[in-house]
């Protein structure tokens, strides 16, 4: 479905339906808009945000990534919640012609098979492992734009190490529904990539006691928003990402940051393996070290005797994987993140 500045195409399906009414609403003027976090990392909840906070995120987008006035760009991320809806009110914003598709892992499949030009896209990881998978279609069309978002989950070391192959510039975003889309980027691919998140022009960092991050910007109506994200807050305007506080798993009284864990397996697996670690209950040392992982078969057990002794010798005993699970195919949520909670309740029960 195509909706350009001035059109609003009759829909075809239901969810081409809800992009066409949300677009209605915002050309009607509506003041306010309700929409749903994903859940991911905590319970899903609506937040109510103002039409000021939403065009505010939408114009700083714009300038930061250079999106002029009849710029194309591609919406397949689900109109549903925050990222899906704001690449619709950038479109609006900023006079973009877009193309919307249904979420899918291949965001390209269902577009004719002489695939327009784009000059923006935001995707979740696995939609650009699956277009990566057939680089001699998707290269053609992500190399001719001016900047590819990457959010809504962890961009693991084997994406990255694939990413390099894109010539445009790709960027991890960092931000959530209460931040209104992404507040922080950083550069994946080329030899300006880094580990170390930027704010945007505008947006205030801070830190609590805990060394989790808040943030406060045009986005969020000057409000500051304490989030449970542990970071390194490097100067007023960078900070590098650790993980999530509600994550953090406690063995025998030494607490683990897991995205640490699993840092250190990703260097021992090869391609785009989809893994997570989190913490199982222990009547001994009250949470235990538990690795998920996404395959069709067991490993053999010289595989997981070397992720163990890396993460011994990296980090300690006690982050050592005491369990390791495996399953054929990870759920997901409606934001295509890994669905960690049913998961892990899976294997609890």
């Amino acid at each position: 479905m195509r909706i350009s500045p001035g059109y609003l195409p009759d829909p075809q399906t239901e969810y081409e339906a809800k992009a066409v009414e949300f677009c209605r609403d915002w050309l009607s003027g509506q003041a306010t808009f309700t929409l749903q976090t994903s859940g991911s990392t905590g319970t899903p909840k609506l937040i109510r945000l103002s039409r000021r906070q939403m065009a505010a995120s939408a114009r700083l987008t714009g300038q930061t990534f250079g999106l002029q006035p009849g710029d194309r760009a591609l919406v397949c991320l689900n109109v549903g919640y925050i990222a899906g809806v704001m690449m619709l009110v950038r479109g609006l914003e900023l006079g973009l012609t877009l193309t919307v598709v249904e979420p899918a892992s291949n965001p390209f499949q269902t577009l004719n098979p002489d695939i327009p030009a784009f000059e923006f896209a935001a995707f979740v990881p696995l939609q650009l492992q699956t277009l990566l998978d057939t680089p001699k279609q998707s290269l053609p069309v992500l190399n001719r734009m001016k900047a590819i978002l990457v959010g809504g989950a962890a961009v693991d070391r084997g994406l990255a190490n694939r990413l390099q192959i894109i010539e445009s510039p790709v960027f991890s975003t960092y931000g959530m529904t209460e931040t209104v889309s992404h507040i922080a980027i950083r550069r994946l691919n080329g030899p300006e990539h880094s580990e170390v998140f930027r704010a945007l022009d505008g947006v205030e960092l801070g830190v609590d006691e805990r060394h989790c991050l808040n943030i406060k910007a045009a986005a969020t109506d000057f409000e500051t928003v304490q989030t449970n994200d542990v970071v390194e807050l490097l100067d007023s305007q960078h900070f590098r990402l650790l993980g999530r506080a509600d994550f953090i798993i406690n063995s025998g009284g030494v607490k683990i940051q897991p995205e640490r864990v699993e840092e250190v397996i990703a260097k021992l697996l090869a391609g785009p393996q989809r893994f997570f670690v989190y913490g199982l209950p222990d009547e001994r040392l009250g949470q235990q070290v538990a690795l998920f992982i996404e395959a069709e078969n067991d490993w053999p057990e010289t595989v997981a005797q070397a992720i163990k002794n890396r993460v011994r010798a990296e980090i300690g005993p006690y982050a050592v994987p005491r369990s390791i699970f495996f399953m054929s195919s990870f759920p997901k949520t409606p934001t295509g993140k890994i669905d960690k909670k049913r998961v892990v309740e899976g294997h609890i029960r």
